[in-house]
């Protein structure tokens, strides 16, 4: 028997849905990161590339298996992002890897978190349909995101990082859309 959650899709996951489509494609993010609260900053430029995931895709198979939801659950969609980052100040390589999102309901999941690299689940809501905000919590850490479209080319973010209600870090991000024809690793400021 085929469970009614799989066939209906809720307004927030068609919202979410239409919102990966939109962020498809490839990115520069140029980023702002203030520690708090002596305000110390680091800025860093990353390139991301986004891939939307149709319900049924292997890789939103594997991220359920990993949640342990079973083989009758089936995410509604999700994304797959990838990137490769370094300190714009140094030039040196930061980080780079990649991460899964799942949808069903009102929870993505993930299979890793922003500082852990176990799966994690957020809650998340739109504040209108161009903007996704995302709240995560383990390890007594508390992770909010705001992701916004802006136009076709543009995304701004903004992450706050608490502990105990303390706000530890902000992160600041202003993204660019990657033409095919541009240089996805060109680092002009």
């Amino acid at each position: 028997m085929t469970s009614l959650i799989q066939i209906t899709q809720t307004d927030g996951e068609q919202l979410i849905a239409e919102f990966f489509q939109e962020s498809q494609g490839n990115w520069r993010s140029e980023r702002r990161y203030y520690t708090l609260p002596e305000g110390k900053t680091q800025e860093m430029v990353s390139f991301i590339t986004i891939k939307f995931l149709e319900r049924g895709s292997e890789e939103l198979g594997q991220l359920a298996q990993l949640h342990g939801l079973g083989d009758e659950v089936s995410l509604t969609c999700g994304a797959k992002i990838t990137w490769d980052s370094k300190d714009s100040v140094t030039d040196r390589k930061q980080s780079q890897g990649s991460t899964l999102f799942g949808v069903l309901g009102k929870i993505v999941y993930r299979d890793r978190g922003f500082a852990t690299s176990k799966p994690v689940t957020a809650q998340y809501y739109f504040t209108n349909a161009k903007t996704l905000c995302l709240k995560t919590e383990y390890n007594d850490s508390v992770f909010e995101e705001e992701l916004k479209l802006i136009g076709n080319n543009y995304r701004t973010r903004q992450s706050i990082i608490s502990r105990a209600g303390e706000q530890l870090m902000i992160g600041q991000y202003l993204e660019k859309r990657i033409q095919s024809s541009d240089n996805i690793h060109e680092t002009t400021s």
